[in-house]
């Protein structure tokens, strides 16, 4: 058995926290995004070839199969050979593996897929992970035949918007130093989730030469739901750091950490907090002539 990378252990097991019934919810909440990209201005006919780059555990790429005819093909794209592996084994189950292609290659170099060559390109949080963000827009846009779209969806991580925010008070200083420690792991000038806004991913998606341009910002601040503390506490935000309770041991005493724990989990357990987060949904048109560009911004 291959062993499982960050990304595929991330995706498939540590995001769920070990909780089956949290699991579900998450991914009915996913198949809404999901829906939102296929929706968002893609035209799939029948016959129609969609790339999913950062294809991921096939969420998208599986949802747009019905939606591109018996003879429609969908290439899963992805960094993750074991994430790659699991989507492969998923179409064996579902008898579409001779409708399904599957390339291992980064978002921002997308070289094993030829030029004009796919109707619809689509991800699903893909970008904030991709430091050279103008080159995967180029990428995606070679690949495209003319007249073919993109639809992305992208986390907006830019305007400081926490997964939940609660009254910290008595605990500020320990508070602080856990934002301290995961801002040094992912400094908000310089890490690829943080770097970028939605005016950023219109400029790149403006500079490459696509046209028809659309995007959808979402912000929403809303009451925070009730989470039990021990799977709050042993989810990682995103595959490339640790989780809450990994981080608390590595820079709190267990005084501090029963400290933090006596204020905050009582409240994360009622739901005491306010849920603040953004993000965007992109689409845009390869025209049938290559459009000038201009310098990305």
């Amino acid at each position: 058995m291959v062993e499982q990378d960050r990304w595929a252990r991330w995706l498939l097991e540590s995001r769920f926290g070990g909780d089956p019934k949290y699991a579900k919810e998450y991914l009915d909440k996913l198949r809404e995004v999901r829906d939102g990209v296929l929706n968002h201005r893609l035209k799939l006919g029948d016959g129609a070839v969609l790339l999913d780059v950062g294809a991921g555990d096939g969420l998208i790429g599986f949802g747009a199969l019905d939606r591109i005819g018996p003879t429609g093909r969908v290439i899963f794209s992805d960094v993750s050979r074991s994430l790659l592996d699991h989507c492969r084994s998923l179409a064996a189950e579902i008898a579409m593996s001779e409708r399904c292609e599957f390339v291992e290659a980064r978002a921002e170099d997308l070289r094993p897929i030829e030029d004009d060559t796919v109707d619809a390109v689509t991800t699903r949080s893909v970008l904030i992970y991709v430091a050279d963000k103008a080159s995967a827009f180029r990428e995606f846009y070679r690949v495209l035949k003319p007249g073919g779209r993109i639809s992305l969806f992208e986390p907006i991580n830019r305007y400081g918007l926490d997964a939940w925010r609660f009254d910290m008070t008595p605990v500020a200083d320990l508070a602080q130093r856990l934002r301290d420690f995961y801002r040094r792991l992912q400094p908000p000038d310089a890490d690829p989730m943080l770097d970028f806004d939605e005016h950023g991913l219109v400029a790149h998606c403006e500079a490459t030469g696509f046209v028809d341009i659309h995007l959808a910002l979402h912000i929403f601040v809303r009451p925070a739901t009730p989470q039990p503390w021990d799977r709050a506490m042993s989810i990682p935000g995103n595959p490339n750091i640790p989780s809450p309770r990994e981080a608390m041991a590595e820079i709190f005493t267990a005084e501090e950490a029963g400290r933090y724990e006596a204020h905050l989990r009582p409240r994360m357990e009622a739901g005491d907090g306010v849920v603040r987060e953004a993000f965007a949904f992109l689409a845009a048109l390869k025209p049938e002539r290559r459009a000038p560009t201009r310098a990305s911004c």
